[in-house]
C-alpha cells in the first residue's frame, strides 16, 4: 500500500461535549468522533448509539451519571457499525433496539464489518480488547414502534435508506427533538460507504418534515434551533449530492475509478476538505457511488482486505 489510510495517522484526543438539547435530553459528543444521545425518562433511561467499545461507552455513561442516577433500560443502535454499536455490553439495557434490515446487516456483514473498521481507524477502538463480540438486538422494528419511559413518549422510525439501508432515527415529541445517527452530520462528512445515493435525500426530506427544534447528529455539534437543524440537513444534502454527481458522470462514460476519485475531489474538497473524517471517509464514498452509478444497489462488503485493494487502485 502506498500509504497508509487517513484515519490510520489519527491519533489525537476529541474534547468531549454533553449538551442539552432538550428538557431531559443530551447529546454526547466530541469533535466529529461518534456522539451518542441520551433520553432521560421518569424512571429510566435510553441511549441512542453505543461507541466503539465498553471503555468508550463508560465515557457516556460517566456524562449520564453527571445529570442522573436513573437505570439505564433501553439502548438504540441506528445501525450496524461498529464503530457504534460494539461498546453496547457496558450499559447493561435490558433492550437493544435496531430496526429489522440493520440487525440483518449485523448477520450478514457485522463481523466484516468489525474487522474493517478496526484497520482503518484504530484509536475508535480504544479498549478494544473488552469487546465481548458482535452485538445483536432483543427487539427490532420494521417501519416504527414506541417506548414509553414512564409518560415520556419515544418513537423509534425508519425513515428511508440513507447512511445504510436500515437507519432509524429517535424523536422525542414532548421536546420536538431528533436524534438522526449518520443520516445527518455537522461539519464532518457524510460516510457513505453503505450508503444509499439516491435515497439519501429523500431521507432528509422525511426528517425535515417533522419541523424539530433539535437535532442530535451522528456527528459534530449538537444543533439546536431551526435555523442550525435545517442548515444541517441541507448542508448533508450538499455533501452527499457532491460526492455522487462527479462519480456518476465519470461512470456513465466508462472512466475508472480513479477517475472517479479525481472528479469528486475536485468538487468536494473546495468544499469539504477541513471537515472532520473527511480524508477518512473519501474514498470509500467514491467506492461505494461508483458501484450504484453502475447500478449496484446492494452495497458490497467491506473487509479488511477489500479496503486495501480499493485504497491500492487510488494510488496507481
Amino acid at each position: 500500500m502506498a500509504k497508509a489510510f487517513a484515519s490510520q495517522g489519527d491519533m489525537s484526543e476529541k474534547e468531549i461535549s454533553f449538551t442539552e438539547v432538550g428538557e431531559g435530553l443530551w447529546a454526547f459528543t466530541a469533535e466529529g468522533d461518534p456522539n451518542s444521545g441520551v433520553i432521560i425518562g421518569d424512571e429510566s433511561v435510553m441511549i441512542v448509539e453505543a461507541q466503539a467499545t465498553p471503555r468508550l461507552a463508560h465515557k457516556v455513561i460517566e456524562k449520564v451519571r453527571s445529570v442522573t442516577d436513573k437505570p439505564i433500560s433501553h439502548l438504540v443502535l441506528t445501525h450496524y457499525h461498529a464503530v457504534r454499536v460494539l461498546g453496547a455490553s457496558a450499559y447493561g439495557a435490558p433492550e437493544i433496539i435496531m430496526s429489522d434490515a440493520a440487525r440483518s446487516m449485523v448477520v450478514e456483514r457485522g463481523q466484516e464489518d468489525w474487522d474493517s473498521e478496526f484497520q482503518r481507524f484504530p484509536r475508535l477502538f480504544e479498549g478494544h480488547e473488552s469487546i465481548p463480540g458482535l452485538t445483536y438486538p432483543t427487539t427490532t422494528f420494521s417501519e416504527s414502534m414506541t417506548v414509553y419511559l414512564g409518560k415520556r413518549r419515544v418513537d423509534i422510525m425508519h425513515l428511508g435508506r440513507a447512511h445504510t439501508a436500515g437507519d432509524a432515527v429517535v424523536h422525542v415529541p414532548d421536546q420536538n427533538v431528533m436524534f438522526t445517527g449518520d443520516i445527518v452530520e455537522y461539519h464532518s462528512a457524510c460516510y457513505c460507504g453503505d450508503g444509499h445515493f439516491a435515497d439519501w435525500g429523500n431521507t432528509l426530506d422525511n426528517i425535515a418534515w417533522f419541523d424539530v427544534d433539535a437535532i442530535a447528529p451522528g456527528r459534530g455539534d449538537a444543533l439546536i434551533g431551526k435555523e442550525m437543524v435545517n442548515a444541517a440537513i441541507e448542508n448533508t444534502r450538499d455533501f452527499v449530492e457532491s460526492t455522487y454527481r462527479p462519480v456518476a458522470r465519470v461512470a456513465a462514460r466508462g472512466g475508472s475509478l480513479k477517475d472517479a476519485w479525481d472528479a469528486c475531489r475536485a468538487e468536494c474538497d473546495p468544499k469539504f476538505a477541513d471537515y472532520a473524517i473527511y480524508e477518512h471517509c473519501l474514498p470509500f464514498n467514491v467506492a461505494r457511488a461508483y458501484d450504484e452509478a453502475r447500478g449496484m444497489d446492494h452495497p458490497r462488503i467491506w473487509t479488511d482486505k477489500r479496503d486495501i485493494e480499493m485504497w491500492e487502485q487510488l494510488q496507481s
